[in-house]
Protein backbone atom coordinates (compact mmCIF):
# COMPACT_ATOMS: atom_id res chain seq x y z
CA UNK A 1 0.00 0.00 0.00
CA UNK A 2 0.95 3.64 -0.48
CA UNK A 3 0.39 6.22 2.20
CA UNK A 4 0.35 10.01 1.87
CA UNK A 5 0.64 11.79 5.19
CA UNK A 6 -0.02 15.52 5.35
CA UNK A 7 0.98 17.85 8.13
CA UNK A 8 1.39 21.53 8.89
CA UNK A 9 -2.19 22.75 8.81
CA UNK A 10 -3.66 24.94 11.49
CA UNK A 11 -5.03 28.34 12.39
CA UNK A 12 -3.34 31.51 11.16
CA UNK A 13 -4.20 35.19 10.97
CA UNK A 14 -4.62 37.02 7.66
CA UNK A 15 -1.23 37.81 6.18
CA UNK A 16 0.40 34.93 8.00
CA UNK A 17 2.21 31.88 6.67
CA UNK A 18 2.06 28.11 6.91
CA UNK A 19 4.10 25.31 5.38
CA UNK A 20 2.32 22.08 4.56
CA UNK A 21 4.18 18.79 4.13
CA UNK A 22 3.27 15.66 2.20
CA UNK A 23 5.25 12.51 2.98
CA UNK A 24 4.84 9.49 0.72
CA UNK A 25 5.67 5.99 1.92
CA UNK A 26 5.05 2.42 0.82
CA UNK A 27 6.22 -0.04 -1.79
CA UNK A 28 5.92 2.27 -4.79
CA UNK A 29 8.64 2.20 -7.42
CA UNK A 30 8.50 5.79 -8.64
CA UNK A 31 6.44 8.90 -8.04
CA UNK A 32 5.63 10.70 -11.27
CA UNK A 33 3.70 13.72 -10.09
CA UNK A 34 2.65 15.30 -6.81
CA UNK A 35 0.02 18.01 -6.53
CA UNK A 36 -1.76 20.07 -3.90
CA UNK A 37 -5.49 20.74 -3.97
CA UNK A 38 -7.91 22.39 -1.58
CA UNK A 39 -11.61 22.12 -0.99
CA UNK A 40 -14.15 24.19 0.88
CA UNK A 41 -17.08 22.09 2.14
CA UNK A 42 -19.84 22.12 -0.43
CA UNK A 43 -17.56 23.35 -3.20
CA UNK A 44 -15.47 21.77 -5.92
CA UNK A 45 -11.93 20.68 -5.19
CA UNK A 46 -9.46 23.26 -6.51
CA UNK A 47 -6.04 22.65 -8.01
CA UNK A 48 -3.28 24.71 -6.43
CA UNK A 49 0.15 23.51 -7.50
CA UNK A 50 2.06 20.49 -8.72
CA UNK A 51 5.47 19.11 -9.60
CA UNK A 52 5.40 17.09 -12.79
CA UNK A 53 7.50 14.11 -13.80
CA UNK A 54 10.30 16.42 -14.94
CA UNK A 55 10.33 18.44 -11.75
CA UNK A 56 8.56 21.43 -13.29
CA UNK A 57 6.13 23.39 -11.12
CA UNK A 58 2.74 24.78 -12.09
CA UNK A 59 0.48 27.05 -10.04
CA UNK A 60 -3.10 28.16 -10.10
CA UNK A 61 -3.62 31.88 -10.64
CA UNK A 62 -5.34 32.15 -7.27
CA UNK A 63 -2.13 31.29 -5.41
CA UNK A 64 0.61 32.27 -7.84
CA UNK A 65 3.13 34.53 -6.16
CA UNK A 66 1.94 33.58 -2.67
CA UNK A 67 2.34 29.78 -2.58
CA UNK A 68 5.49 27.86 -3.44
CA UNK A 69 5.74 24.10 -3.92
CA UNK A 70 9.00 22.22 -3.50
CA UNK A 71 10.31 18.76 -2.74
CA UNK A 72 13.14 16.30 -2.96
CA UNK A 73 14.17 14.79 -6.30
CA UNK A 74 12.10 11.64 -5.71
CA UNK A 75 9.03 13.58 -4.51
CA UNK A 76 8.83 11.42 -1.40
CA UNK A 77 8.49 14.61 0.61
CA UNK A 78 6.89 17.73 -0.85
CA UNK A 79 6.05 21.07 0.69
CA UNK A 80 3.59 23.83 0.07
CA UNK A 81 4.80 27.13 1.48
CA UNK A 82 1.83 29.47 1.88
CA UNK A 83 2.47 33.17 2.44
CA UNK A 84 0.20 36.21 2.75
CA UNK A 85 -2.76 34.02 3.57
CA UNK A 86 -6.25 35.42 3.12
CA UNK A 87 -9.68 34.47 4.44
CA UNK A 88 -10.51 32.76 1.15
CA UNK A 89 -7.55 30.41 1.63
CA UNK A 90 -9.40 28.63 4.43
CA UNK A 91 -10.05 25.08 3.23
CA UNK A 92 -9.07 21.46 3.58
CA UNK A 93 -5.78 20.95 1.77
CA UNK A 94 -5.07 17.63 0.04
CA UNK A 95 -1.93 16.02 -1.30
CA UNK A 96 -2.24 13.91 -4.46
CA UNK A 97 0.27 11.64 -6.15
CA UNK A 98 0.62 9.62 -9.33
CA UNK A 99 3.07 6.76 -9.06
CA UNK A 100 4.30 3.39 -10.29
CA UNK A 101 3.62 0.49 -7.95
CA UNK A 102 4.91 -3.08 -7.86
CA UNK A 103 2.77 -4.97 -10.34
CA UNK A 104 0.90 -1.82 -11.34
CA UNK A 105 2.51 0.62 -13.77
CA UNK A 106 0.30 3.58 -12.83
CA UNK A 107 -1.77 4.37 -9.77
CA UNK A 108 -3.05 7.45 -7.95
CA UNK A 109 -3.56 8.26 -4.30
CA UNK A 110 -4.96 11.08 -2.17
CA UNK A 111 -4.03 12.15 1.31
CA UNK A 112 -6.75 12.52 3.90
CA UNK A 113 -6.45 16.30 4.02
CA UNK A 114 -5.32 18.86 6.55
CA UNK A 115 -7.36 21.85 7.70
CA UNK A 116 -6.14 25.39 7.13
CA UNK A 117 -8.14 28.16 8.76
CA UNK A 118 -7.37 31.84 8.23
CA UNK A 119 -9.13 33.95 10.82
CA UNK A 120 -8.66 37.24 12.61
Amino acid sequence: QVQLVESGGGLVQPGGSLRLSCAASGDFIKIYRVAWYRQVPGQQREFLADIDNNGVNSYADSVKGRFTMSGDSHKTTTYLQMDRLEFEDSAIYFCYAEFAHIGRPWMTHWGQGTQVTVSS
